[in-house]
């Protein structure tokens, strides 16, 4: 318990208010967003956009850009998914939970492979070595990619991609000293295993 709370007075002990403010606020946000997506809220994309805006500039300053431009992807993308989702026909949802064809899984790929070759770049032009922490970055670039853009349509399959980066940021976070966002991490990787069994139960139905 000790260790714990020892990790974040030192992680945060040079940090300033106004940067700790914004991180608590992209924690809660990120946190409540999740939880609309788990319901199928709408909501879940003007929660989302907060957090993503502000740790977009958290991660800018801290230079992570490979996070940062994640957050910036997530952003522009819940704006696509806020209006996908508020389509309405026949005074329903226009766009339904399924699960993904074969041409969405193909596109999948490409969008996965495309975003880390983008990131990788970004990294060889901003900063002069490449280390091993940075591959991972790279790693669930691609992998948050897909999950939100399975999202934005409404597939089952994002929450399994949500699990399996939030399981690798946990203790990436960790190892950068972001406590606070490691923990939100953590929290976002139970609350997205509820959510793809909720999403499975009501995809039965």
């Amino acid at each position: 318990m000790d260790f714990i709370i020892d990790f974040f007075i030192e992680a945060y002990s040079n940090t300033s208010f106004t940067m700790m403010l914004l991180e608590l606020i992209a924690f809660v946000f990120g946190i409540v967003s999740v939880i609309y997506a788990k319901k199928e809220n709408i909501l879940v994309y003007p929660t989302g956009i907060i957090c993503t805006v502000i740790t977009m500039y958290i991660l800018l300053e801290a230079e992570y850009f490979g996070d940062m431009m994640m957050n910036l992807y997530y952003s522009s993308m819940s704006v696509y998914g806020w209006w996908n989702w508020s389509r309405i026909k026949n005074d329903s949802s226009k766009i339904e939970i399924t699960y993904t064809n074969y041409r969405e899984r193909v596109t999948a790929i490409i969008l996965f492979f495309v975003t880390m070759i983008i990131t990788y770049t970004v990294y060889l032009v901003n900063i002069p070595t490449i280390e091993w922490i940075n591959y991972i970055d790279i790693l669930t670039s691609g992998i948050f990619f897909v999950a939100m853009w399975f999202m934005a349509n409404k597939k089952i399959e994002s929450w399994i991609f949500w699990i399996i980066g939030d399981v690798i940021t946990i203790p990436l976070y960790s190892y950068r000293g972001l406590g606070m966002l490691s923990m939100q991490y953590l929290i976002f990787t139970i609350l997205a295993i509820q959510a793809y069994n909720q999403w499975k139960k009501s995809l039965v139905k």
